[in-house]
């Protein structure tokens, strides 16, 4: 019998009530879960109303760039939402340039590159004797992206038994053996196994490497999907017999700094690489903006010293002092060894080279050469804005895009780099077009340039406002696909 002075359910009333608060509670929870997400910021870094230039897709235009997870998430003229807003308004928004011949691959030429606003700088030139020690010394990250080249000259060395693995080693002006080349080929094909992207020649300081030699390393380049740099011997004469043996071989070449090794010829120079091209034959060349080159003073490329006039000795200028040499100080640094500067080429040479159609714009830089610190900001600055000799989409071509294309058919990281799109890599190098300028000079070589104001790697700034951040290493390895 239901007592009618209980009120229907009133005993369920606490449980029921404790029900209604826990549900209450959750859909509140729920709410503001939501609303917080509907208010957090899309993006963790969002470059706000630059100037972004992508040579790739032609872009040139005012828009917001944002960016998520180290890559480029959108490029868009609706403003954007990040944790980290930038301001680039007057500012150039630019893929990260991309160098092909960089040498000095440690911390304080990794800082000289990034204040010239570098991204990836890779030692494709002379190389390594030990891909897989070198790769493995930076595990871990550094500044920029960093990769190389098993070299020739050390693939060499080691299989002739030298202590010096590098261009002043005795074995360079010896011929090899049959032996010794087919160890050669078995230490090259092990560096590219290991990740090496392509094979790096140094023609011009072994001159105990023949051209049937060479030739045959060519072949392995070919037959392994890679491709040859070289920094030949012999000017146009050494140019001709190089591209004969690359064709034969069947393999892709890059000639590295055409300016030094074409000389006061460099148009000719030029114009035979560009007749192979228009041949249907896969080669490709680069130069630095300056008139003086550097290099090792034991090298066999001074071999013949002795014979020289007295007045050419003063061309060359020693890298520790900023001393022009003698007859008898160009002895006894010789003995010594180290690194000399060469003014040897006219501004009127240097402009021809870097003007040519074909050529894409790498540093050849490491540390005591101006060009290790300033090569793409003199570029930006001096032939861009001050001369007018190169338009500042074609410069910025040259630094970015075209080198990333010539290697993304066998080094898979560079698809993504060299371009800012949705999905790219977040490379991103910004600068101000009035005041961006190389500092570094023959005698300083280490200044940094001005007006590069931000660099992005991989979605993490290094260069904050003109000034390098402390503590952070985002750049990877970039290896080729037989290296994983």
């Amino acid at each position: 019998m239901v007592n009618p002075l209980v009120r229907p359910g009133a005993g369920l009333r606490p449980k029921l009530a404790g029900k209604a608060v826990h549900t209450l509670r959750v859909l509140a929870t729920l709410l503001a879960v939501a609303v917080a997400s509907a208010c957090a910021p899309e993006y963790d870094l969002v470059l706000e109303g630059g100037r972004v230039m992508d040579p790739e897709s032609g872009l040139d235009a005012v828009r917001n760039v944002g960016i998520r997870d180290g890559r480029v998430e959108a490029i868009s003229e609706e403003q954007l939402d990040g944790v980290r807003m930038i301001d680039a308004t007057g500012l150039v928004v630019a893929p990260g340039w991309v160098d092909l011949h960089r040498h000095g691959q440690r911390d304080v030429a990794y800082e000289l590159q990034v204040h010239d606003g570098v991204t990836t700088g890779l030692e494709l030139e002379i190389g390594t004797p030990d891909v897989a020690e070198w790769y493995a010394a930076r595990e871990g990250g550094q500044l920029v992206n960093y990769g190389v080249a098993q070299g020739h000259i050390g693939a060499r060395a080691r299989a002739m038994g030298d202590e010096i693995l590098g261009s002043g080693g005795a074995t360079t002006r010896q011929a090899a053996t049959p032996e010794q080349i087919d160890e050669t080929v078995r230490i090259i094909r092990e560096g590219l196994a290991n990740g090496a992207i392509g094979i790096g020649f140094g023609s011009a300081y072994t001159p105990g490497a023949t051209m049937d030699e060479i030739e045959r390393m060519f072949g392995v380049a070919a037959t392994t999907g890679t491709m040859a740099f070289i920094h030949l011997r012999g000017g146009v004469v050494g140019l001709d017999s190089t591209i004969t043996a690359a064709r034969s071989a069947g393999t892709a070449l890059h000639v590295v700094h055409a300016n030094s090794s074409g000389g006061a010829r460099i148009e000719e120079f030029l114009e035979m690489i560009e007749a192979a091209q228009d041949a249907g034959q896969d080669v490709t060349t680069e130069a630095y903006p300056y008139a003086a080159s550097q290099t090792g003073i034991q090298a066999a490329l001074f071999d013949d010293w002795e014979t020289w006039e007295d007045d050419r000795f003063g061309i060359y200028q020693w890298v520790r002092t900023g001393e022009r040499l003698t007859r008898e100080t160009f002895a006894k640094y010789r003995e010594e060894g180290g690194s000399i500067i060469i003014h040897s080429r006219t501004e009127e040479m240097t402009l021809a080279a870097i003007t040519h159609p074909i050529v894409m714009i790498a540093s050849d830089g490491g540390t005591g050469h101006p060009r290790g610190a300033g090569t793409f900001s003199k570029i930006l600055g001096q032939y861009v804005r001050e001369q007018g000799a190169l338009e500042l989409m074609d410069a910025l071509a040259r630094m970015t895009i075209r080198p990333a294309q010539r290697l993304e058919s066998f080094v898979p990281a560079l698809r993504d780099k060299g371009r800012i799109r949705a999905g790219s890599d977040a490379d991103i190098t910004v600068f101000d077009p009035e005041t961006v300028i190389d500092r570094a000079t023959y005698l300083e070589g280490s200044l940094l340039s001005e007006g590069i104001e931000y660099v992005i790697v991989n979605g993490v700034v290094v260069i904050d406002g003109g000034e390098l951040v402390d503590g952070v290493r985002p750049g990877r390895a970039v290896k080729a696909a037989a290296g994983g």
